[in-house]
């Protein structure tokens, strides 16, 4: 049975934290900045966790 590789488009989007976590980071951030308010491109810059529905999936992606 082979082993089973790393998607590597999960491995450069995700990381996991200590306690078991999905990190992520937010969407919006990389053009069409003019017209968006400085508060909220501060706030995108923040990373967020993946949503519970989808960790199991994300864990699958970044098994090694």
């Amino acid at each position: 049975m082979p082993k089973i590789k790393t998607k590597s488009s999960a491995k450069k989007r995700f990381k996991l934290t200590g306690s078991g976590n999905v990190k992520r980071a937010k969407a919006n951030l990389s053009h069409l900045l003019n017209h968006k308010p400085s508060k909220r491109t501060r706030r995108l810059r923040q990373m967020a966790l993946v949503n519970e529905a989808d960790v199991a999936q994300v864990k699958r992606m970044l098994v090694k």
